[in-house]
């Protein structure tokens, strides 16, 4: 199978992402091209600043296997970089 590209944005405050700490496994997300997709909330965390998550995202799967998850831009929120 080939290796699909999803692109998307998140705004994920610091307080929404203290939800995944507190038991929410996982992210679910519409990409910019109107599919949606879910993935483990534990491929953000290098992506956790003290503001939140923040930023456009490429994530790359193979079938249902997650290849790679890249953030393609600086988040927009001052705080969140």
């Amino acid at each position: 199978m080939a290796v699909d590209e999803l692109r998307f944005s998140l705004a994920i405050p610091a307080q929404e992402w203290l939800a995944f700490y507190q038991g929410v496994r996982d992210v679910v997300v519409r990409a910019h091209d109107g599919r949606t997709v879910r993935f483990p909330a534990r491929h953000l965390r290098p992506f956790v600043t003290h503001a939140g998550v923040f930023g456009e995202f490429c994530l790359r799967v193979d079938g249902s296997r997650l290849v790679s998850l890249k953030r393609l831009s600086p988040p927009r929120n001052r705080l969140g970089g």
